[in-house]
């Protein structure tokens, strides 16, 4: 059960393991500077994530986005490169962070996630196609993207083509 004050409340469960698994718990908990118990439940809670298949929700609320949609949008729309959204973020409290293959925004004071760029209209294949290039230390390198900008098409995805079709 999850307490008033967002503990959780927690029940002693008993259980025997082979002495070299008690080990390499230990040295992981020493490695993760977390308590063997820690690194139990944290295990125990992927594993049961995983098998039900319920993903934590990752949405902001509604209100939110859209005022952060209102105070960003210009900023987000009119930067230039990487280093220019930082600066222009910067500026309004906020800061971009890679996560998973997309970004998310943060409060720069406090770390608070408060969404997806994604969510605010700024998908992260977008920027790159904008930018011309991933964001410097994002795992995602979108090559795919790079290419499409070497083979001519044009930041925004649209290529021009007109299709002429026979009569």
């Amino acid at each position: 059960m999850i307490g008033e004050d967002g503990s959780m409340e927690l029940q002693d469960v008993t259980f025997a393991m082979p002495p070299q698994m008690v080990e390499a718990l230990e040295r992981i908990g020493r490695d993760l500077d977390q308590t063997p118990g820690q690194v139990l439940r944290d295990l125990v809670a992927r594993e049961l994530r995983r098998r039900t298949g319920a993903k934590t929700p990752n949405r902001a609320d509604e209100p939110l986005v859209a005022r952060l949609q209102r105070l960003l949008a210009a900023d987000m729309a009119s930067a230039t490169g990487w280093a220019d959204l930082a600066d222009r973020l910067a500026r309004r409290g906020h800061e971009v962070r890679p996560a998973g293959g997309g970004l998310t925004l943060h409060d720069r004071e406090t770390g608070a996630r408060l969404c997806k760029l994604s969510e605010l209209g700024f998908p992260y294949s977008r920027l790159v196609r904008k930018f011309r290039c991933p964001m410097p230390g994002h795992p995602h390198r979108m090559r795919h993207i790079l290419n499409e900008n070497a083979a001519g098409v044009s930041p925004d995805g649209d290529d021009d083509l007109i299709l002429i079709e026979d009569d």
